[in-house]
């Protein structure tokens, strides 16, 4: 057999290359099976489908972004009412020292003067704190609350409910309904 015959017999059982393009087969489809364009009813529905889709994110930021301003507008008034409570806390035993002043004063004193200087001094701080929303706790009488009160004793008495607060030694002070600092307290039995 020649050389010829020989290359044509092996060729003709050797199949041919793949063709590889980046490493990768590529199945050549015949040009019948090809796809035909969508028609424009399809393309209408497409369109309609991502513009409710774009529709219905875009919603959802808007209100992913209402919410995040209701939270940093609660934080901000979390931290202002934080700072109020802090600042309150630290001038509420001024108030109490002014109000044991007036409390225990001489009676040859109340006539001076400078008393008056002194009592306009306690009603701008008790103004302060009005302006703050700082309000007393009201305990004489008041069924005894652990988150109002601190009770120091108890203390039998018929003037007073047993349960009740029967005495105040220490005025407690709420900014609404947050407690700066409890009314400490007697109980009666």
């Amino acid at each position: 057999m020649s050389e010829e015959k020989i290359a044509e017999e092996i060729q003709d059982g050797v199949p041919e290359p793949e063709v590889v393009t980046n490493g990768e087969e590529t199945a050549e489809t015949p040009e019948s099976e090809s796809a035909e364009p969508p028609t424009i009813e399809e393309q209408l529905s497409a369109a309609q489908a991502e513009a409710e889709d774009y529709k219905d994110r875009w919603l959802r930021s808007q209100a992913e972004f209402a919410n995040a301003r209701k939270r940093m507008e609660k934080q901000r008034l979390d931290t202002y009412t934080n700072a109020t409570v802090n600042v309150m806390d630290k001038l509420l035993p001024i108030v109490d020292d002014f109000e044991r002043a007036m409390e225990n004063l001489p009676a040859e004193m109340r006539e001076h003067s400078w008393l008056e200087g002194i009592q306009l001094v306690q009603r701008k701080l008790n103004a302060t704190l009005e302006n703050f929303n700082v309000t007393p706790i009201e305990a004489i009488g008041e069924p005894f609350d652990p988150n109002l009160h601190e009770a120091i004793t108890q203390e039998p008495t018929d003037a007073y409910e047993s349960g009740s607060v029967c005495r105040v030694l220490q005025t407690g002070y709420k900014i609404g309904d947050r407690v700066i600092r409890p009314s400490l307290v007697v109980v009666a039995a």
